[in-house]
C-alpha cells in the first residue's frame, strides 16, 4: 500500500516496549493535537502481560473528522528492538520511519520505499540527563519532540499539556521541556521539517473532551442514582469499577457526616459478584456489575434467575477477543450471542450498544431505568476500544430535573387499598407485573423470591399450563420492552438504494466512513445503526424494503446477524455478514473491500472502476 496522507490527514503508530513509562508520552502526541482543534483518535494496542511485551499507540489525524481506524502508518516511530522488522513491515510505501539509532539498523533490513529518520535517542537522554531512573522517560519525550517538529505541532500547546500534567512541579516540567526541546532541534538540524503530511491548527473540538467509555459508564452509573456495586477484576472492564468509586467519592459522601453513600464489593468472582447485585436490586438499591465475557459464562445461572424471578438488573459487558480467555486486550464484538440467550431455558434479554463515551453515559443511566421499568435484566454491550481508548466527543451533560424511572412500585398506601397482592399478576396487560420493596408493609407485598415455578400470587407450583402462562406473560414483556428501548438510527442515501449496511457500537465510525467511500465509488447504501435489541418494527421495516444488507460486526461467526434473521424470520440469503475479528478496530478500508466483493464499482469505458476525486486521492 501506498503513502497516503497530508495536512491534518495521516497515521502515526508508536511501537514501545510495555512497562517503559511510553503511554504518558505518547498520550500527550495525541492530545496536543487534539488542542490544536483537530481531530482525532487513539488505540492502545497493548499486550496482556504486565511489562515486556510489544505495545503499540495508533494515532489517526483526519481534519474530515473520520475517527475510525485506518489501514497504514504513515510515521512509525519504533523504538523496540523486539517489533522493529515487523514494524518496518507495516509503514506505508513511500512513508518515514523514525527509528532509536544508538543502535543503527543493519543495511540488509532496511527497505528502498521508505524513508529513514535516525534519532539516537536513548544516547541523547543519556548525555543530558543525569538521573538512569529518568532517562527512559525522557527519551520518551524526546521523541514526542522530534515529532513535534516533523509533523508542525504547537510547542506551546505540549508544554501546556505538561504543566498540566505535573502542577506544580516546575522542575519536572522543565526536565521534560528540556527533552522536548532536544527532540525538536534534533529533527530541524537532519530533515526538512515540517514532512510532505503534517497538521495545522482548526477548531473543530472547540467545547469537545476526550474521554473513555468505561470512565463515561461509571459516571453515569453515578448520575443513575446507582448506589451498589459488585464485581471482580477482569480485563477490560476492571476502569468501570474504577471510575464509579472516584466519582462517587467526589459525588456520593455526605458532606456534613462525611458517611459515604455508597457501597463497592470486590467479590470472590463473577457469580458472586452478580448475586451481590440481584440482592441488592431486589431490596431497592440500584446496583450493578461490570464484567467481560468469561465473566458473562460465570453469571448465567444468575441472569436467569433475575429474568425468571424478574429482578431489575444491569451489567456492563465490556467485550474482548474469546472464547474462554482468548486475547485479554484485544476488542471484539464477541458476546452478542451469549447476552442476548444468556442462561439456560428460553431467556432473551434486552442489550444496548453504545457507540461513544457520550452514549455510555446516557445508555448506563438508559439501563437503570429500563431495568426498573421492566424488571429484567440489562446490559451494555462496549467493547475494549470504547471502553479503555479515549474518543473525542461532547462533554457528559444531564437534566437536572430529570427524575428515575422506578416502573410499577407499590406503596404501603397502594397495598392497604389492595384486597390481594400478585407478584406476578398482569394488571395492565403489558406484561409488566407490579412489584413491592421488601418492608414496604407489614404484612403484605413481596419479602422474598425465588427461581422456580410458581403461580401469579407467587405461590410454588408446578402445574404445567401456569408454566406457560408465566411464560407468555413473559414473551408478552418482550414485545412491550420493543417500545421502550433505544430506538435506532437511520442515514438514508440521498439517492435511495436497494442494499442497506447495519452496524453497531465500535463499528459505527468505519461504517460511516465505508459508507463516504462506497458513495465515492458510485454505490449507494442506506444505513442503519442499532442501538438496542429486541428489535423494533423499523429495524424490521428496514431489512425487509433492501434487497440485500450488510451487518457489520466485529466477530467470526456473525453473532447480530444470526439473531436478526432468528428474530426477524428473514431469508439469511439477503444477509451478508462483513466481519472482522483479528482484535483490532475494523477499518472503514476493510468494509469497503468486502462490500466490493458483492457489489462492484462500476466500470468505465476502458474496463477500469469509475472513482470519484476523493476516492483517487485515498
Amino acid at each position: 500500500m501506498s503513502i497516503r496522507g497530508g495536512v491534518n490527514d495521516f497515521v502515526v503508530r508508536f511501537a514501545n516496549v510495555n512497562g517503559t513509562g511510553s503511554a504518558s508520552a505518547n498520550t500527550m502526541f495525541a492530545k496536543a493535537i487534539f488542542r490544536m482543534g483537530i481531530p482525532v483518535s487513539a488505540k492502545n494496542i497493548f499486550p496482556s502481560n504486565i511489562q515486556g511485551l510489544p505495545t503499540w499507540y495508533e494515532v489517526r489525524v483526519n481534519g474530515k473528522g473520520y475517527i475510525g481506524r485506518r489501514e497504514g502508518v504513515n510515521l512509525m516511530v519504533s523504538v523496540n528492538p523486539q517489533s522493529i522488522y515487523q514494524d518496518l513491515k507495516n509503514t506505508l510505501s513511500g512513508g518515514y520511519f523514525l527509528y532509536d539509532s544508538t543502535w543503527p539498523m543493519p543495511k540488509d533490513k532496511r527497505r528502498d520505499d521508505v524513508h529513514f529518520l535516525e534519532i539516537p535517542l536513548m544516547q541523547l537522554s543519556n548525555d543530558h540527563f543525569e538521573d538512569p531512573r529518568f532517562r527512559q522517560l525522557f527519551k520518551n519525550i524526546i521523541y514526542v519532540g522530534a515529532c513535534a517538529a516533523l509533523l508542525n505541532i504547537d510547542r506551546e500547546v505540549i508544554i501546556g499539556l505538561l504543566n498540566d500534567q505535573f502542577p506544580g512541579k516546575e522542575k519536572v516540567v522543565a526536565n521534560n521541556v528540556k527533552a522536548l526541546d532536544l527532540g525538536m532541534a534534533y529533527a530541524r538540524e537532519h530533515w526538512t521539517c515540517p514532512l510532505s503530511f503534517s497538521v495545522s491548527s482548526l477548531d473543530l473540538t472547540n467545547g469537545k473532551i476526550m474521554i473513555d467509555g468505561n470512565t463515561a459508564c461509571g459516571i453515569g452509573a453515578v448520575y443513575a442514582g446507582a448506589t451498589v456495586m459488585a464485581w471482580y477484576p477482569i480485563t477490560p472492564s476492571t476502569s468501570v469499577a474504577d471510575a464509579f468509586e472516584k466519582y462517587c467519592r467526589k459525588l456520593r459522601v455526605d458532606p456534613e457526616t462525611g458517611r459515604n453513600n455508597y457501597a463497592i464489593l470486590q467479590a470472590e468472582d463473577e457469580l458472586a459478584a452478580i448475586g451481590v447485585v440481584i440482592g441488592a436490586n431486589w431490596n431497592g438499591a440500584r446496583a450493578f456489575t461490570a464484567t467481560s465475557g468469561p465473566g458473562v459464562s460465570l453469571m448465567n445461572e444468575f441472569i436467569g434467575l433475575a429474568y425468571f424471578a424478574e429482578i431489575p438488573t444491569v451489567l456492563i459487558d465490556v467485550q474482548r477477543t474469546g472464547p474462554s480467555t482468548g486475547m485479554p486486550t484485544r476488542t471484539q464484538q464477541s458476546d452478542i450471542t451469549l447476552a442476548f440467550y444468556a442462561s439456560h431455558g428460553d431467556t432473551k434479554h434486552i442489550l444496548l450498544f453504545p457507540s461513544t463515551p457520550n452514549e455510555c453515559f446516557e445508555m448506563t443511566a438508559t439501563a437503570f431505568d429500563l431495568a426498573e421499568r421492566l424488571q429484567t435484566p440489562i446490559m451494555l454491550m462496549t467493547d475494549l476500544d470504547l471502553g479503555m481508548n479515549d474518543h473525542v466527543c461532547d462533554p457528559l451533560s444531564w437534566d437536572p430535573a430529570k427524575e428515575y424511572d422506578r416502573g410499577k412500585v407499590l406503596s404501603a398506601e397502594d397495598l392497604d387499598k389492595m384486597e390481594t397482592f400478585g407478584r406476578y399478576l398482569d394488571v395492565d396487560d403489558d406484561g409488566i407485573t407490579y412489584r413491592t420493596l421488601p418492608g414496604t408493609h407489614p404484612n403484605k407485598g413481596s419479602f422474598f423470591t425465588r427461581g422456580t415455578s410458581r403461580d401469579e400470587l407467587a405461590r410454588y407450583t408446578e402445574d404445567g399450563a401456569v408454566y406457560v402462562r408465566n411464560m407468555d406473560r413473559l414473551l408478552k414483556k418482550w414485545e412491550t420492552s420493543k417500545t421502550l428501548v433505544p430506538a435506532p438510527q437511520f442515514l438514508p442515501s440521498p439517492t435511495g438504494a436497494s442494499a442497506g449496511i447495519i452496524f453497531f457500537g465500535t463499528s459505527t465510525d468505519s461504517a460511516l466512513e465505508a459508507i463516504d467511500l462506497l458513495r465515492d465509488q458510485g454505490i449507494h447504501l442506506d444505513g442503519m445503526r442499532l442501538k438496542a435489541a429486541p428489535f423494533s418494527q423499523s429495524v424490521v421495516d428496514f431489512v425487509l424494503e433492501h434487497e440485500t444488507v450488510f451487518v457489520i460486526e466485529q466477530n467470526r461467526d456473525g453473532q447480530m446477524r444470526s439473531i436478526l434473521i432468528n428474530e426477524i424470520g428473514i431469508d439469511p440469503q439477503k444477509m451478508i455478514a462483513i466481519l472482522n475479528y483479528d482484535g483490532f478496530p475494523i477499518t472503514a478500508d476493510n468494509i469497503t473491500r468486502q462490500i466490493n466483493l458483492h457489489i462492484p464499482p462500476p466500470q468505465s469505458a476502458s474496463g477500469k472502476p469509475v472513482l470519484s476525486e476523493t476516492s483517487a486521492k485515498l
